[in-house]
């Protein structure tokens, strides 16, 4: 259990809301208070871990107001005569949680890293161990995968107000203050918690939204930023579904071209699309089961969701090919059941509800919804149903404006920021991270991965060689170097 000092934490808050411009002026604001110190205990479920929690303000423009505790989880220094620093790991998601990156996964940084760095992370607010969004399973199992006309858009949008309302009766004052803004200022009170004078900071797909707008907010303390599979924030409702398309449909051209040269995949020799049209077609008439599932029925969305997932890493390809055969091979009658969530619990963890606070994905009506459907069917004919649909279906009808709008980035750091792109990213498209590079400017550095897959850090020892060097030396590599591809299992 981790216990902070209540003058320890008045002192992060006053320091954090000073820097937004948000601190009330007074000789005590003024005065100098104790640094913040916390009581890092040996993690539950492995004790070689720290874990702890930091007491926050629920809403960071009434510091005195109600207090959530922030889960977080440490490893120290493998060698405390060459520490560096701390070095803070933002999670992806929204949703992932970085107390379980630092608790079970201490190979996501290298051994170089762990040697001259603490690793802490944390589940931001509304996720994991942070007080998480909780809402009515059933009323979550309500909301349509897609839209079929205009009074099931009209049914989403009234289901969706209900989901909102009853979201925040069950989890609190926290659920409308869980956007990255609020999140940005929750982590800059963990860099005074830790002692740190600037950030040292890593952040991983969403969780590199959290970088960008922490950049933004205190741009004078970061110390060394890594953006690693870059968000867009800049994007409005149809640049973000086009832009999620194309990424979706180029992995799925590269796990095509993959399957045709190599002796790893169940496919090879095959005509994988029209292997993959033919399943497309049994789900749309109720006929495709899961292999991984028994008695589980693929709609076409979930069809595409799941494929899309299993090319986040090329070590999955195999097994993306070795389902795809079996789902060909099958010609079972249709099973009994729908793909869907457990309804088993009364609740249920609604990540999404950060997600719905950062963006602002407007549709009037269903002709729009409908237009955007055929659109991005045109531009992704394979992977016509990216999981961005589902975003767009979850936030329809969210009151505007959000907490944390899209908008082209204003960082004016006093280090360049070390963007790591993968040039066949499935989710965090190579088109997002040319764009943020675009609008950094000067301000950071692209480094780019020829090769496959959510990530490039624990991928390409090119990529982790040039980020470590980066976070120890804060200089950057060159613009425009770029990493050989490792070619995927055979």
């Amino acid at each position: 259990m981790l216990r902070v000092r209540k003058s320890a934490v008045g002192w992060a808050v006053a320091l954090a809301l000073t820097a937004t411009g948000l601190a009330p002026a007074s000789p005590a604001a003024a005065r100098p208070q104790p640094a913040p110190t916390i009581d890092w205990q040996p993690c539950a479920t492995d004790a070689t871990a720290e874990c702890g929690t930091l007491s926050l303000p629920i809403d960071w423009r009434r510091p005195r107001g109600e207090r959530f505790d922030l889960a977080l989880a440490r490893r120290t220094a493998t060698d405390p005569s060459a520490r560096t620093g701390t070095l803070v790991f933002g999670p992806g998601g929204p949703g992932d949680s970085g107390v379980d990156r630092v608790v079970t996964g201490s190979s996501r940084f290298s051994a170089e890293l762990r040697r001259r760095f603490d690793i802490v992370s944390f589940d931001p607010r509304g996720t994991g161990r942070s007080h998480p969004v909780v809402c009515s399973t059933d009323l979550l199992a309500r909301q349509p995968q897609l839209i079929a006309d205009q009074a099931q858009f009209d049914a989403t949008l009234a289901g969706n107000a209900l989901l909102r309302a009853d979201c925040r009766v069950r989890t609190g004052p926290l659920y409308d203050h869980v956007d990255t803004t609020s999140a940005a200022r929750d982590l800059d009170a963990v860099r005074a918690a830790l002692g740190e004078r600037q950030l040292t900071f890593h952040g991983s797909s969403y969780g590199t939204l959290l970088g960008t707008r922490y950049a933004e907010l205190f741009p004078h303390r970061v110390r060394a930023m890594v953006l690693e599979s870059t968000v867009d924030h800049s994007l409005g409702t149809r640049a973000f579904l086009d832009t999620q398309a194309v990424t979706a449909e180029d992995s799925f051209d590269e796990f095509v071209a993959w399957c045709a040269r190599s002796i790893g995949c169940a496919l090879r020799g095959w005509d994988v699309r029209a292997v993959w049209t033919g399943l497309h077609t049994r789900a749309e008439q109720g006929g495709l089961t899961d292999p991984d599932r028994p008695g589980v029925v693929l709609t076409p969305f979930e069809l595409s969701r799941l494929a899309h997932k299993k090319l986040y890493e090329t070590q999955r390809w195999p097994g993306l090919a070795d389902w795809m055969a079996k789902m060909d091979a099958a010609t079972g009658s249709i099973a009994a059941r729908p793909a869907a969530g457990s309804t088993a619990a009364t609740v249920a963890p609604y990540p999404f509800a950060v997600f719905c606070q950062d963006w602002s994905l407007p549709v009037r009506d269903y002709r729009e919804y409908a237009e955007h459907l055929r659109r991005v069917g045109r531009l992704a004919p394979d992977l016509r149903y990216p999981p961005a649909l589902f975003a767009l279906v979850t936030c329809l009808g969210t009151p505007t404006p959000v907490a944390n709008p899209q908008h082209r980035l204003r960082v004016r750091t006093d280090v360049p920021l070390l963007l790591a792109a993968t040039r066949h990213d499935p989710a965090s498209g190579y088109n997002w991270a040319t764009n943020v590079a675009r609008q950094l400017g000067d301000h950071g550095v692209l480094l780019t991965y020829e090769g496959w897959g959510h990530g490039s850090y624990t991928t390409s020892p090119c990529v982790g060689g040039a980020v470590d060097r980066y976070l120890n030396s804060v200089v950057p590599p060159r613009p425009g170097t770029t990493c050989p591809a490792v070619e995927p299992s055979s």
